[in-house]
């Protein structure tokens, strides 16, 4: 069965935990399970796609001192924030719509950027802007913690925000590096003209940096 390669968001999610500043060599690796969703779906021929990307990262292990062995990743997500009317007493929720990544190319070969927000196990924050170049089963990928993103209200009702900031609070100013497999639910969709509108991602990512 046909291997699939895009992305690599989750590459830089679980890179950033190992990949140190210049200076501060570092390393160590995460196992890797989460879904992909492209739109307009992945074909033989290429073209521009936006997508989205939830994971988790477990099995951690590094060399920096108390790091955390597991986290969470995503990338053109939404995420909820609750709020209370002070007239009334009221809560609502507002959501909100995280970055969404964009990509060129198809099934054989692609590039993308993007920004993914990984959530680690002790409740810390590293935002990570990213870039991927794939061909057939691999794709590099390059990236660094960048110190916040800022997110949209899709559905804000008067007085409330209209955006909210997520602020990196974990590894900033890191590096990241590294290399991930894809898998489709059926490879012969890129042959069709809906496409590969989904992908299963699984793998472990070993990083190292510094000098």
């Amino acid at each position: 069965m046909r291997r699939f390669a895009l992305l690599g968001v989750v590459g830089v999610a679980a890179a950033v935990a190992f990949a140190g500043p210049a200076g501060a060599a570092s390393g160590g690796g995460c196992q890797l399970q989460g879904n992909a969703s492209f739109s307009p779906g992945l074909g033989a021929t290429s073209k521009s796609f936006t997508y989205s990307f939830a994971g988790d990262l477990t099995g951690c292990q590094s060399t920096v001192t108390g790091a955390p062995t597991s986290g969470k990743v995503e990338a053109g997500k939404t995420v909820t924030r609750t709020y209370t009317d002070p007239a009334t007493g009221a809560s609502h929720t507002v959501t909100y719509q995280e970055p969404v990544a964009t990509g060129s190319g198809g099934c054989s070969n692609s590039t993308t950027n993007g920004t993914g927000i990984v959530t680690w196990s002790d409740g810390t924050v590293s935002v990570l802007g990213y870039s991927t170049t794939g061909a057939a089963a691999a794709v590099n990928l390059s990236g660094s913690v960048v110190p916040s993103v800022t997110l949209t209200a899709l559905d804000a009702q008067p007085g409330d925000p209209t955006t909210i900031t997520i602020s990196t609070t974990r590894y900033a100013g890191y590096s990241s590096q590294g290399a991930l497999a894809f898998q489709p639910p059926d490879p012969t969709a890129c042959n069709t003209p809906a496409g590969v509108t989904a992908a299963g991602i699984s793998g472990f990512v070993g990083l190292g940096s510094g000098s």
